[in-house]
């Protein structure tokens, strides 16, 4: 979820598409946010961890 994040801002920023560089944003803060909690122990979806 963190790298479909930064490829669609990437390709928001150089295209100039707006909704691509905020759909972007909210996955990138998304997938950092389970990943966190998946590292400090919290199951997320039923798993231990998060990839």
């Amino acid at each position: 979820m963190i790298v479909l994040g930064v490829v669609l801002l990437i390709i928001g920023f150089l295209t100039g598409i707006s909704i691509l560089w905020t759909i972007g944003i909210v996955l990138l803060v998304i997938g950092a946010v389970l990943w966190i909690a998946g590292a400090i122990g919290h199951e997320v979806g039923g798993r231990r961890h998060y990839y």
